[in-house]
């Protein structure tokens, strides 16, 4: 793993505030100590979950998105470590690996176009290359039988995430979406708005339940793709929280019949959560109230074998309340 950086104790002193009288979250973390062997390291810990940046928004850029999701993992390593640490919270029973170093990509798309096709197509080949960096640590963490939260970047990591948990348990694997967007554009070069088609064509992704995609912004072309495919099903935002045709706790149930036969993945896109600044913020959008009851109920399912939030797009004054959503959310996969 050349481009992975360990979380270090450095790190951690650095970024926690201590109190007397409390215990937090980030003094009883697990930390590995050295890069070598990580999956044999990551088997013999007494630990359920592991936590994995990938800062980086060079699949956002390679779909025309805007960037700054690279922002969102500092921003929650400074809220996380700083939670309370209880029965709830279970920090004993995670690590916190680190992240992926995509600095060198990073540095590449900052000097690109995204108006220039051939700088858009140089975008897409990068990703190509984090693709594989995803893949091979998550094919490590599921492989040593733990369950990783990934907390990106953009939602062109979810290929990474569904190849890595395949090969891992060896089968395709099923996923459920919080998303306002399908990502089962045409495959003309990997970025954030296909990754579960590759994943499907290439028959690592399974089972696909897209929960909530939003009717504006959905094409023609893509409900008519989806309508054909068996192994894809959905409910659209619209009809669950405007027209009220669907109801929401019934709809729960449709969705993890659907995937839950097998291990699946969970997904939650912060551009489908109303008023989260993200790479496609919305005005209209699932409460993050809603959001975490969704969380809840699938992550409490055995199958669930990895949790990734993405796209949410802190900006300096945003940066706390990123931090805090995503952390919740970390916590009530951890808790359920």
């Amino acid at each position: 793993m050349d481009n992975l950086v360990l979380f270090k104790n450095t790190t951690r002193n650095k970024l926690l505030n201590k109190r007397s009288g409390e215990s937090k979250f980030g003094q009883h973390v697990k930390i590995l100590t050295r890069i070598s062997n990580i999956y044999e390291q990551l088997e013999n810990l007494d630990v359920t979950h592991v936590v994995l940046g990938l800062p980086e928004d060079v699949g956002v850029f390679a779909n025309h998105g805007k960037t700054g999701t690279s922002k969102a993992w500092n921003a929650t390593l400074k809220v996380l470590l700083n939670i309370q640490s209880n029965d709830y919270t279970k920090a004993n029973k995670v690590l916190i690996l680190g992240h992926l170093d995509f600095s060198s990509e990073l540095l590449e798309v900052s000097k690109l176009n995204s108006t220039k096709k051939k700088d858009v197509l140089k975008a897409r080949k990068l990703v190509d290359h984090i693709d594989a960096s995803v893949a091979n640590i998550i094919y490590q963490i599921v492989l040593a039988g733990k369950k990783p939260i990934i907390i990106g970047g953009g939602h062109n990591n979810a290929y990474g995430n569904i190849k890595g948990s395949s090969l891992a348990l060896g089968k395709s694997i099923n996923v459920i979406n919080l998303d306002a967007h399908s990502d089962f554009r045409n495959e003309e070069g990997r970025h954030s708005g296909n990754g579960f088609k590759y994943a499907y064509t290439e028959g690592f992704l399974g089972n696909y339940f897209i929960f909530g995609l939003h009717e504006n912004y959905t094409s023609d072309k893509i409900f008519k793709t989806l309508d054909k495919l068996k192994p894809i099903e959905y409910n659209t935002f619209e009809a669950l929280e405007i027209r009220n045709e669907l109801k929401f706790k019934s709809e729960l149930k449709r969705a993890l019949a659907h995937v839950s036969e097998s291990n699946f993945g969970i997904e939650i896109d912060c551009d489908a959560i109303e008023n989260i600044p993200s790479s496609a913020m919305t005005p209209s959008g699932f409460s993050v109230n809603k959001t975490r009851q969704l969380l809840n109920y699938f992550s409490r399912h055995n199958h669930a074998c990895y949790l990734h939030i993405c796209e949410a797009s802190p900006t300096k004054k945003t940066a706390n309340q990123v931090g805090k959503l995503i952390t919740y959310l970390i916590t009530d996969y951890i808790k359920a």
